[in-house]
């Protein structure tokens, strides 16, 4: 029953509750500017009541628990924003320095280099026989390949070391996945027993869930004591109450097969090059053991042609050059394998990033931006990782993939026209600097020559002169005799077919239309030698034969890395072509029929075309301009999606601190209002005590 005793109790409790109450209030001024310290205070609850006349009556306060102010909703959004300004704020970093590598307003760069080269075919033409002028043009055409190859060479370094950050990057994150769950374990132990709250624990865990969506994009699913989920925004589930699960990144080429239930495929398929592309192989049929298939990027989405016909391939244990000319596939189907239409192999040539399930079950979440722009939403696509790999593979790979086009077209298309003229001197002998993959397949489609693809049907023309005189002795298109003899369809000259005829047909064409010549095949590169007492010259091809094998051309390579100047021409300035044959086999002083053609180049639309904008008819400066213009559009894309997330996750941090931050002017009131609290209850007992007193006088 009520009295003097249940006075004291209630002084009692009420001393414990504010004094509570002070040693919080006092921890949260303490942890004012305590990073990741959220603001406590102690709920307080009213005792049981107790019923008697003249009604209930009350047992004081209980200090229940210590809560902690935090807005898990306003979290998750912060998250969310927090994932997405780290992705842009790592790109539009790391893009700043590709501006650096591109900007050619204070040195010479490629810009400045092609003009100079332009320049000197336009005065070569004027003075064809000038030697100081073909030095010249010598001269500025490696300054030319220097900066071409200067260019790729920082963008490939820029694209290594985004590799050494990513590799960084994981190892951290496996260690927060490890220290969040070993957080979730020590959670549930606290708060089992349903008496104290972890908030200590918790705001630990917190501050390693941040820097964990500032690596990468997350879920957070709290389900109550330490039984915290965290996945990827795909579904990959990264942290599962008490266990952590690995990423890894794993160094190419890797092939993963998806076969169907009747498929016995027991071969290997091997990629050798550097590709920032994944390719997917998909089964067309397979007759009588030879395998068709295609190919495709950003898993079977984007096709490397066009967006209606694949590219198709016959599967070769020699290698086959991929389409964007990044590296060569080896295809070995085995022994006995069979293999059904839509089967498919996917090739990953770079290093990528997994998720294991378990420690044998990995899934590809390399972050990945397809052609229309989107993200692959099955892969990872914000944080820190997501801007790193979009830096290394879509911006770093798509200047890469533009500018071998550029060396390409460049190569192509200056010795397309330099293979058909003439120079100062003829050949005795000559050796093709670009070779097919296979011999005996036809060279316009499977034969892996990197200039296949432009092969058309015609023919070319060769002149054999006399060594002594001068004198041409033969002249004429090659002969491509058809197998039947007897067929009328073969009667006459036969044209080059790039669909039907191999580098083993080339070969026999030029022995079978001269007999002055032979020919060898070198490690699947042509050798033509003339006979001793002979030499020659090349005439007009219609075919792009000569430049497509590298005969009589001025540059070597297909792509920014491997563009050279030919080392013929290089040992040789008399070989520079700037003239031609004439119908009657005459090499004429001052002819400037190729030199000139060479210099109309500078303000010939060419066509350049890559997987990530189809083809494009521009000038080769133009189509350069385009590459530095677009590394500065990237630029401020980035900057812009940066600044714009930073404001909106500033917005939400602060919000999550109105909640859950220290305001020391609160704090200051509150400590006034429990002391004051603490004193009414210390002179509640002091009053109880001098009732009990006075009782206890009555007694005596």
């Amino acid at each position: 029953m009520p009295g003097i005793g249940s006075m004291l109790e209630i002084g009692k409790k009420s001393l414990f509750a504010n004094q509570a109450a002070i040693e919080v209030v006092g921890n949260n001024i303490s942890n004012a500017n305590t990073p990741g310290y959220s603001r406590q205070a102690v709920r307080l609850e009213d005792g049981n009541y107790i019923s008697y006349a003249p009604g209930q009556l009350g047992t004081g306060v209980n200090a229940v628990e210590v809560i902690r102010y935090f807005d898990e909703f306003i979290e998750a959004q912060y998250l969310d924003k927090s994932s997405d300004q780290a992705r842009w704020q790592t790109l539009y970093e790391n893009l700043q320095k590709v501006e650096m590598v591109l900007n050619e307003s204070s040195t010479d760069g490629v810009n400045s280099s092609l003009a100079a080269f332009w320049a000197d075919w336009q005065t070569l033409a004027a003075n064809p026989e000038d030697t100081s002028v073909r030095s010249a043009l010598l001269g500025h055409a490696a300054n030319l390949v220097s900066a071409v190859q200067s260019v790729q060479g920082d963008l490939q370094r820029l694209q290594d070391g985004a590799d050494d950050v990513i590799e960084a990057e994981v190892v951290e994150i496996n260690k927060l996945m490890s220290g969040i769950a070993e957080l979730n374990k020590q959670i549930t132990v606290t708060e089992e027993t349903g008496k104290n709250n972890a908030n200590g624990l918790r705001d630990e865990r917190t501050q390693l869930i941040r820097q964990l969506a500032e690596k990468m994009d997350i879920n957070v699913i709290d389900n109550g004591l330490g039984n915290l989920t965290i996945t990827t925004t795909a579904g990959h589930t990264l942290v599962d109450g008490p266990n952590a699960f690995r990423l890894s990144f794993e160094d190419g080429p890797q092939v993963f097969q998806n076969l169907g239930p009747n498929s016995t495929f027991n071969g290997k398929i091997e990629y050798i090059g550097e590709s920032a592309t994944e390719y997917t192989l998909k089964v067309v049929s397979q007759v009588a053991g030879v395998v068709t298939y295609e190919v495709y990027t950003d898993g079977g989405k984007t096709l490397l042609k066009d967006e209606s016909e694949a590219f198709q391939f016959t599967a070769s244990a020699d290698g086959i050059l991929m389409p964007d000319g990044r590296g060569i596939l080896k295809f070995d189907v085995g022994t006995g394998t069979s293999l059904q239409a839509g089967d498919t192999f996917q090739v990953l040539p770079n290093k990528s990033l997994f998720w294991y399930q378990t420690s044998s079950s990995k899934v590809n979440i390399t972050p990945q931006v397809q052609r229309n722009g989107l993200d692959n939403e099955r892969r990872l696509t914000g944080g820190s990782l997501a801007g790193l790999f979009q830096f290394r593979d879509a911006s770093i790979g798509g200047y890469l993939e533009k500018l071998d086009a550029f060396a390409e077209s460049l190569s192509w298309e200056v010795n397309r026209i330099h293979s058909q003229g003439t120079g100062m001197e003829r050949f005795e002998n000559v050796i093709g600097s670009f070779g097919a993959g296979t011999t005996n397949t036809a060279l316009g489609s499977g034969a892996g020559l990197v200039f296949g693809d432009k092969l058309t049907a015609g023919n070319l023309v060769i002149s054999v002169y006399d060594k002594a005189t001068g004198k041409m002795v033969e002249s004429g298109p090659l002969d491509f005799v058809k197998d039947d003899p007897s067929d009328p369809a073969t009667l006459g000259i036969q044209n080059f077919d790039p669909a039907t005829h191999s580098l083993e047909s080339v070969a026999a064409a030029l022995e079978n239309a001269f007999s002055n010549i032979s020919t060898t095949i070198v490690d699947r590169h042509l050798q033509i030698t003339a006979d001793s007492g002979y030499e020659f010259a090349f005439g007009s091809d219609s075919t792009g034969l000569l430049a497509a094998l590298g005969i009589n051309t001025f540059f070597e390579g297909a792509n920014a890395g491997s563009l050279a100047i030919n080392s013929t021409v290089q040992g040789n300035i008399s070989f520079i072509n700037t003239g031609h044959v004439n119908g009657a086999g005459e090499m004429n002083e001052g002819d400037n029929t190729t030199a000139k053609a060479i210099a109309a180049l500078q303000s010939t639309s060419v066509t350049t075309r890559t997987q990530s904008d189809g083809q494009t008819q521009q000038t080769l400066g133009e189509y350069y301009s385009t590459i530095v213009a677009k590394a500065g559009s990237d630029t401020q894309s980035a900057k812009f999606n940066y600044e714009y997330n930073e404001a909106l996750a500033t917005d939400l941090l602060s919000r999550q601190e109105a909640v859950s931050g220290v305001n020391l002017d609160e704090e200051m009131t509150n400590l006034i209002k429990f002391q004051h609290a603490y004193t009414a209850a210390a002179k509640l007992i002091t009053t109880a005590e001098s009732m009990l007193q006075v009782l206890l006088g009555l007694k005596q």
